[in-house]
């Protein structure tokens, strides 16, 4: 059943069984749980016709458009990708075994860990990036650029 016809179905079942109670907090959260569960499962299937998952290629990507040249601390990293430090480790774990990141030791402070693309992961961004806008722009075409800005508006005030 397609979003729209499952959320009617929802309202009107809730309002003869508990017309007291008003369904539209649940709603919009269906809405928005089903959207990205949607977007979820076309990324996924854009990612793996080139062995990667979305999680790999969102710390490559960051770390293309927002590392400086001697890369960005593992605390820095998670922060831009909004995880957790031990999940920035597992991904750098899995992207460094295929050489597309490099760890290195802090010039100015040993204890402090720095990510960075290697030039294959660099590679592997770049090549990438043009078939994955393209793809989103393709998931996202039901809607102007206006409508877009507005949805991200409203999203982020949740």
């Amino acid at each position: 059943m397609d979003t729209p016809a499952l959320l009617n179905r929802i309202e009107r079942d809730w309002r003869a069984a508990r017309p007291d109670v008003d369904p539209e907090p649940m709603l919009t959260v269906i809405a928005v749980q089903r959207t990205s569960s949607l977007l979820q499962a076309a990324l996924e299937d854009f990612f793996a016709q080139h062995d990667l998952t979305p999680s790999a290629f969102d710390l490559l990507a960051t770390l293309r458009r927002s590392a400086p040249p001697e890369g960005l601390t593992l605390g820095d990293l998670a922060g831009l990708m909004a995880i957790t430090p031990p999940a920035i480790t597992k991904r750098m774990d899995g992207l460094e075994r295929r050489g597309w990141v490099a760890r290195q030791a802090d010039t100015q402070d040993r204890r402090t860990v720095r990510a960075q693309l290697t030039a294959e992961g660099r590679q592997v961004v770049d090549s990438l990036l043009t078939a994955h806008v393209a793809n989103e722009e393709r998931l996202l075409g039901g809607l102007t650029p206006a409508e877009r800005r507005i949805l991200r508006a409203l999203l982020g005030r949740i």
